[in-house]
């Protein structure tokens, strides 16, 4: 009897354990924009493909995700409203959002969306990613450090394109337009065809910490595409099952990087 009253205590103290692990490990959200082509030369088809999509980028697991509330592009100045073109896209069961986008101009084009909250249990809280993409287009290389005017983004300082696998990128994290000094920023790189391993899972997701004036830094240190979240909680809660919850608002940038051959 003694020894069962042991072999069960010892099993409830690894259950535990077990659940204390488990709910440790961080998997990252993280909005995507992405585009088929991030730099459109002028021998190149001008018809994109773009890809909106809620997932943990290194592990591939996805998300539902709403009809966005907003859905544009900023070109010289000018926001398009392209919201009414997304078509739902079924990956894996779940719901991600597609559009085609035809080049007309040459210039630098950011691709945004405002998500619809998500509510995630397991932190108790909304989820916002307002998230960017920049398209260069034809050759001018113009408009890439334009502010869309979300209530939070990442602007780069590094121009976001033509990056070299084991380049330096820089941004600075804006909430309201306004710089946050020592932002956190999550950092994951789009595992898209589940080559990328890791030996432990803080390698999943890299967390680095703008400086005083809110500027970041990272080398990327693999081909592809890597997205930067820069995590605040918003000063005003939403109601869920009618109590106020905390607001996570992510600033999301992606870029893509090339090895050099």
């Amino acid at each position: 009897m003694k020894d069962k009253k042991i072999k069960a205590t010892a099993t409830s103290i690894f259950t535990v354990l077990f659940l204390i692990g488990t709910l440790g490990v961080a998997n990252a959200h993280f909005g995507m924009v992405i585009p088929s082509d991030d730099m459109v030369t002028q021998s190149e088809n001008r018809n994109i493909t773009i890809d909106v999509k809620f997932i943990h980028p290194m592990e591939g697991d996805y998300m539902n995700m709403a009809k966005p509330d907003q859905f544009g592009v900023l070109f010289k100045d000018n926001k398009k409203n392209l919201l009414s073109t997304l078509k739902e896209k079924k990956v894996d069961g779940f719901s991600t959002w597609q559009t085609t986008y035809k080049i007309k101009r040459p210039g630098d084009h950011i691709f945004y969306v405002v998500p619809k909250p998500y509510w995630e249990p397991a932190e108790d809280c909304f989820i916002i990613h307002y998230t960017k993409v920049i398209v260069n287009s034809l050759g001018m290389e113009q408009g890439w450090d334009s502010e869309v005017g979300l209530k939070t983004e990442i602007v780069p300082l590094t121009r976001p394109y033509g990056l070299w696998s084991g380049n330096v990128f820089q941004g600075i994290v804006k909430v309201k337009g306004t710089p946050v000094p020592y932002a956190e920023v999550e950092v994951e790189y789009y595992n898209q065809d589940g080559q990328a391993t890791w030996p432990a899972d803080p390698m999943i997701t890299q967390v680095i910490k703008a400086d005083k004036n809110g500027v970041f830094t990272y080398a990327m240190p693999r081909a592809g595409w890597w997205g930067f979240a820069a995590l605040n909680e918003d000063e005003e809660k939403m109601k869920h099952e009618g109590k106020p919850k905390a607001v996570e608002i992510g600033a999301v940038l992606w870029i893509k990087t090339y090895d050099m051959k």
